[in-house]
């Protein structure tokens, strides 16, 4: 891993959208994997160019039983998944052969998104879902497998609004042998999505092996120090790593972002977060490379 704070890009759906492309299929970023994987490397790319070192697949909603239902079978599911890898990797040595700069330290991670991102109804905001551990397993498992078979270099469970499928993921990781972080969406400073208390949830990633850092992703960035806060009591010898999106709040009725009034993402206030302890700080939706840019370039300074 790097040293230092970690820079982790920002939103691709976000810059996806930007770029006129139409994202409110189930499969949400997961579909140009298929219609326009070009689209997704220019995303990575422009990542790495703005000073992040960390691209994160496209695979958060791609899931072997979310391909299947837009009528993929297992192997092109999977091969799909691992194009995901591919595409990262690729972005990033377009931007080492243009920059000279190593490839090392500039790392991808890949994407495992809840369950509740594959049902594409918003419940991954709720953790309002439980199939069960042996179908979290098996909607999880085959997805982990192939993103190591294309050579990550580490695992990003991110958005995960349940303590139960955080615990079937670090079962996943120890399993595997990888490393990966564990990012958490929660609902305000003191639960998770699904209402457990964020002390117990960090709790669960201490002493883990494999974990990189644990923390927070999604959230709207009002919450991140009073999480950062508990997660540093609950893992105290974990990294920690928050990624908030823009300052809004998903509409899953309307299937929109609505707008918390005086919360929006500023990376020069995100930059402090490392002395709170966290040491991987970027984006997630509604933020692109102009702010993770300027993150870069506030964490430098």
């Amino acid at each position: 891993m790097t040293a230092g704070p970690v820079v982790v890009d920002g939103g691709m759906a976000t810059e996806l959208e930007a770029a006129g492309h139409d994202l409110s299929d189930p499969l949400w970023s997961a579909r140009l994997l298929l219609r326009d994987p070009d689209a997704i490397e220019a995303v990575h790319l422009a990542y790495y160019r703005a000073g992040a070192h960390v691209a994160t697949t496209a695979s958060y909603q791609a899931t072997v039983p979310g391909f299947a239902a837009a009528g993929l079978d297992r192997t092109t599911a999977l091969e799909t998944i691992r194009r995901s890898v591919a595409l990262a990797q690729r972005a990033r040595e377009r931007f080492a052969d243009a920059t000279g700069r190593s490839i090392d330290g500039l790392l991808v991670a890949g994407s495992v998104g809840p369950y509740g991102a594959m049902l594409a109804d918003g419940s991954e905001y709720t953790g309002d879902y439980d199939p069960g551990d042996t179908v979290l397993r098996d909607v999880h498992a085959p997805r982990i497998e192939a993103l190591l078979e294309a050579g990550v270099d580490l695992l990003a469970f991110e958005t995960i609004p349940t303590t139960r499928e955080a615990a079937i993921l670090l079962e996943l990781l120890m399993e595997s042998g990888a490393q990966g972080w564990l990012s958490y969406q929660c609902r305000d400073g003191a639960r998770t999505a699904a209402g457990e208390p964020v002390a117990e949830a960090f709790a669960l990633a201490a002493g883990v092996p494999g974990i990189v850092a644990v923390g927070v992703n999604c959230v709207p960035p009002r919450h991140v120090p009073t999480l950062l806060a508990a997660a540093a009591t609950a893992a105290p010898a974990t990294p920690l790593i928050a990624y908030p999106n823009g300052g809004d709040t998903w509409n899953a009725a309307a299937r929109q972002w609505v707008a918390n009034d005086g919360d929006r993402y500023d990376p020069r206030v995100v930059a402090t977060w490392s002395t709170l302890g966290a040491t991987w700080l970027g984006g997630c939706c509604g933020t692109g490379p102009a702010e993770i840019a300027e993150l870069a370039r506030s964490l430098a300074r």
